[in-house]
């Protein structure tokens, strides 16, 4: 037997009856040779993690704009650690691990610079609007590999596309749903600890004593709660998902809307805005690839992929070179 047949065969001897078996994919919409080595989720977790838009995510915001210290969470940190629980709980459940790891790593690559601040401002301005979870599905179906897309099975992109506010087909693409909720409200918690703006202290009792007092207890908490709900219906216990609701309620009153963590919000928004009105009116001025997407899909999506596909810092390059005057020697 082929390495790849042996593990499609492990996965009917080990997985539960819940898991999406490899073997039994949908498949890509260009079906092509199976691979001797890997299965077809490797494949996908492969291809996402080799790609331009992935290697992107390290310069781009989670929650704090451009902090000042090398510990706070970027884009891709959070995923590696959206991955990492998911893994945890799917093979607990025994679930597709591979089906798991690979909708985590590709269910951020649409993120627009600047974090939700970015995305709100695109949503704002495009007519169609703009949401980072379908343009993430855009990502890897037709703006990576210089257009051609990754060709992604139809069980990892239906997770990518479904892990924000829809329920995906597969248990595992369940799983990475909660798995992202879980990583980033805890890591939130601890950026915001370094940031000075809040302490573990100032969390509620009645939050605390249900998840418990430290990161790590909280994870634990909650990644348990998720497993022992079961495979059958993905969930977390009441009392668990209830501390979990008034935690974030307590994040949003005190972190996400707090003016010391969103001080530079507006500007990074003002940008946004400055650069999509100017690509707008000059589509020759984007490269190739987005200026013709702009004759096949529009202008405004063209302009919303270029954008979206940026990073913190070369949106703010881009901005410096359009709008801020260059200097220049008098002799």
């Amino acid at each position: 037997m082929l390495p790849r047949e042996r593990y499609e065969q492990l996965e009917k001897d080990t997985l539960c009856e819940y898991a999406c078996l490899s073997s039994q994919t949908k498949g890509r919409e260009k079906p092509v040779k199976p691979c001797d080595l890997r299965t077809e989720f490797q494949r996908d977790r492969d291809r996402i993690l080799h790609c331009n838009s992935f290697r992107r995510l390290k310069h781009k915001t989670q929650v704090f704009l451009s902090p000042a210290g090398d510990h706070y969470r970027t884009r891709l940190t959070h995923t590696l650690e959206v991955s990492q629980i998911a893994r945890t709980m799917s093979r607990a459940m025994q679930l597709n691990e591979d089906l798991t790891e690979a909708i985590a790593l590709g269910h951020d690559l649409g993120h627009t610079p600047f974090g939700h601040a970015g995305e709100r401002m695109l949503d704002k301005l495009n007519p169609h609007g703009f949401h980072h979870y379908e343009q993430s599905l855009r990502v890897v179906d037709i703006l990576e590999n210089n257009g051609e897309g990754l060709d992604l099975t139809y069980e990892v992109r239906d997770g990518i596309l479904k892990h924000t506010n829809m329920t995906a087909e597969t248990k595992e693409g369940q799983v990475v749903r909660l798995a992202d909720v879980i990583a980033y409200i805890n890591h939130d918690i601890d950026d915001s600890v370094r940031a000075g703006i809040l302490s573990e202290q100032d969390i509620p009792e009645k939050i605390t004593s249900v998840l418990g007092h430290s990161k790590s207890q909280r994870i634990t908490t909650l990644i348990t709660s998720v497993i022992n709900h079961g495979a059958d219906n993905i969930g977390m216990d009441q009392p668990v998902s209830e501390a979990y609701e008034a935690l974030h309620k307590f994040m949003f009153d005190y972190v996400y809307t707090n003016p010391k963590c969103k001080s530079e919000e507006s500007r990074a928004q003002d940008m946004i805005a400055y650069l999509y009105q100017y690509y707008i009116l000059h589509i020759e001025a984007l490269p190739t690839q987005y200026m013709s997407n702009a004759y096949k899909f529009g202008a405004d999506t063209a302009v919303c992929d270029y954008i979206a596909g940026m990073t913190d810092g070369f949106a703010v390059q881009a901005f410096k070179e359009l709008f801020i005057p260059k200097s220049w020697t008098l002799y």
